[in-house]
Order: C-alpha cells, then sequence, then structure tokens
C-alpha cells in the first residue's frame, strides 16, 4: 500500500461522518458549530501530536492527560497566586512537561522498565502532585483578559486567515519544486507534475473551504492555527531532519539503526521528553479554553481521546510508521463523532461505545496493512 492511499480510510470516514451528522442534524455543518468543533481540537491534539512521536517507536505514552493537567496547574499557580509574568509562567510549566519527559525516557531505557509501566506511574503520580497543587479548593480560575484565556477567544481577520494560507501553500509549492529541480539534476526519476501538485491542490481546496466557512462566524480561531502550525513543525521535523529520520529508523528497527551509528537511546528520550512537552502545551491550550484549572484538568477521557486520535489518523501501534497530520486528522474524526451525537443528545454511554468501534476498526486496518507489506 502506498503512502498517498494511506489516507484513504480516514479521509472516507470524515465524509460519511459529515455527510451522516449532516443530515440527522441541520446543525451540525453551520459555520458556528464548525467553530466550535476547531475550538475542541487544539487541546488533545495536541497532546495526541505528542503521542504519535512515542508510537513512532512502537511504545506508550499513558501519563500524557496527567502532564497535560499537571503543567496547566503549575502555570495557573505561578501566574494567578505568585504574580508571575504569564509567559514566563508557561516556559515553566513547559519545561516541567520537558523534565518529565526526560525522567520517564531515562527509566525506561537506563533501568530498561516498561514504558507502559513507567508511563502508567506516571499516570497515577503527577495526577496526584497536581491534586496536592491545587489543594481543598480544587479550582483556580483565570483572568478572562489574561493571556491564556484569550488564546481561546481570539479570532484571526480575514485577511491574515489567507495571508497564512498563501504562504502555507506557496512555502509548499516552493519546496516542491526545489525538490523536483534536485532530482532532475542528480538524473533521478522524478514524479509527473500532477501527482507533485495533486496534494497541494487538495490541500488549497480544503483549507480555502475552512477559511470561508469560519470566516463566516468568527473567523478562524487562533489555537486552531497554533495546533496546525505545530502539526507542520513536527511533519517538517521527521521528514526534513536528521533526528526525524532517526526516529523513524529506530521505531522501524531499533537495531539496525543502533549498527547505522544511530544513538538509540538519546532518541527515545527525545521522543518521551517532546511527548511530555506537547502534553504540557496541550494541557495550557485547554486551561485556556476553560479560563480555569480544577480537579479534572488532564483526567476523564482525554488521554484515551489522544491515542484514539493518533491512532485513528494513521500512526501505527507497532511503530515506525506515522506522520504528524495523524493527530490533525484522528482528532477530528473523533471531535466530528462526539460532536454530532451531542447534536443528537446520544447518552454518552452510546458515544463511548461508538469511538470505540471507530478505533478498533482503525487497529484492525493497520494491523491487516501491516501483515500484507
Amino acid at each position: 500500500m502506498s503512502r498517498r492511499f494511506d489516507l484513504a480510510p480516514v479521509l472516507g470516514g470524515l465524509a460519511v461522518i459529515a455527510v451522516v451528522f449532516g443530515l440527522l442534524n441541520e446543525h451540525f455543518l453551520t459555520p458556528e458549530n464548525l467553530t466550535n468543533l476547531a475550538l475542541q481540537m487544539a487541546a488533545t491534539g495536541t497532546i495526541a501530536l505528542g503521542l504519535i512521536l512515542v508510537l513512532l517507536l512502537g511504545e506508550i505514552d499513558l501519563s500524557a492527560g496527567s502532564v497535560s493537567g499537571l503543567a496547566a496547574v503549575v502555570m495557573t499557580i505561578l501566574s494567578v497566586r505568585h504574580g508571575l509574568p504569564t509567559g514566563l509562567a508557561i516556559a515553566i510549566a513547559l519545561a516541567a512537561g520537558a523534565l518529565i519527559g526526560l525522567l520517564h525516557g531515562l527509566l525506561f531505557t537506563q533501568l530498561g522498565m516498561p514504558s507502559f509501566v513507567v508511563t502508567l506511574a506516571g499516570l497515577i503520580g503527577w495526577q496526584g502532585l497536581m491534586l496536592y497543587l491545587l489543594g481543598s479548593g480544587g479550582t483556580i480560575n483565570l483572568p478572562f483578559t489574561g493571556f491564556v484565556a484569550k488564546l481561546a477567544d481570539t479570532w484571526l481577520p480575514a485577511w491574515v486567515s489567507w495571508l497564512l494560507t498563501g504562504l502555507l501553500l506557496g512555502g509548499w509549492t516552493v519546496a516542491v519544486a526545489l525538490r523536483r529541480r534536485t532530482r532532475r539534476t542528480a538524473d533521478l526519476p522524478t514524479p509527473s507534475r500532477w501527482r507533485d501538485a495533486a496534494p497541494i491542490l487538495a490541500v488549497a481546496a480544503v483549507v480555502a473551504a475552512a477559511v470561508l466557512t469560519l470566516g463566516a462566524d468568527r473567523g478562524v480561531p487562533l489555537l486552531l492555527v497554533l495546533f496546525t502550525a505545530l502539526v507542520v513543525a513536527v511533519d517538517l521535523l521527521l521528514r526534513h531532519t536528521v533526528l526525524g529520520r532517526r526516529v523513524l529508523a529506530v521505531g522501524g528497527n531499533a537495531e539496525a539503526a543502533r549498527r547505522a551509528g544511530v544513538h538509540v537511546t538519546a532518541v527515545r528520550v527525545f521522543a518521551f521528553a517532546a511527548c511530555s512537552t506537547l502534553a504540557a502545551l496541550g494541557g495550557i491550550f485547554a486551561a485556556g479554553r476553560l479560563a480555569a484549572v480544577n480537579q479534572s484538568s488532564g483526567g476523564s477521557d482525554i488521554l484515551l481521546m489522544a491515542i484514539a486520535a493518533a491512532v485513528i489518523g494513521g500512526a501505527s501501534l507497532f511503530g515506525g510508521r506515522g506522520r504528524s497530520y495523524a493527530a490533525l486528522l484522528g482528532i477530528l474524526v473523533i471531535q466530528s463523532i462526539t460532536n454530532g451525537m451531542l447534536l443528537l443528545n446520544v447518552d454518552s454511554s452510546v458515544r463511548y461505545m461508538v469511538t470505540a468501534a471507530v478505533l478498533a476498526t482503525a487497529v484492525a486496518i493497520d494491523s491487516v496493512t501491516r501483515r500484507s507489506r
């Protein structure tokens, strides 16, 4: 199966979801609802993006949800209770997330503890520390006019949205043109112009439709732009840097990577540290959207939804295969299903079962695809 066809199941699923819920509820495809859907995606999607880096190694991080809640609480306590500048509080919270991931990575690589056990202990321990920091009150509100809360209440003007769209597509087009020229210069086979142009045109159509639709309501949410920028950044890291290629190599075959001179331990530690850092950022996004942190921050089903999003989007549980856009597509599927069923007043028990069925289907497709290679 080629890489281009890896997207077929999730894109087909999104089309079915849009048609079914659009027919069942007239509000599902309205600009107002799609704007809310975009806001709901950012926090969990950012956590899923970090999980992809660990899944690429064939490992798992069960502490991502707890780390997101702890980082949000640390940031809020420092900025609200101790009066630190918001930027400094965010930096400290992200650093705390990175240190937690570093600890997980070292326990995994140096002591040989299974990642499942290390991060399960982290899930419990970091959740406990978060509750301890919150104290008996259990809730800390963020100022509605503050920077963090404004992240979820800022909408880009139309001209800014179109400018960013043009820069993204223009940069992609230039990169493809340079790659084609490099391959021709080296006398390497060059794909047809249509094959290179088709993905750009498809993404251009989708992004243009999104900008027009969201612009009909309040505009493109800043949180969605930040999340999309993270997806692009991680994609560039994985595909165009030595470190990214080493992550993929270790996930594909750790022993072969080691023999090729890759520092496997360092790559694994990096993946866990990056995962926890992105989880911390996702927690900050969630705190901004709610303008508060409480005892449920990072809890409930956020971890399970993040893992489901990564897998449904196309990341393999067996390691070595996955792209950053899996987080974007996967969380879009998860949140669309959840949002659609909420509009239909479907009981939460049914929502969980439907999500489970979608996840099981995605894993089954992954398993069949892996065996057929």
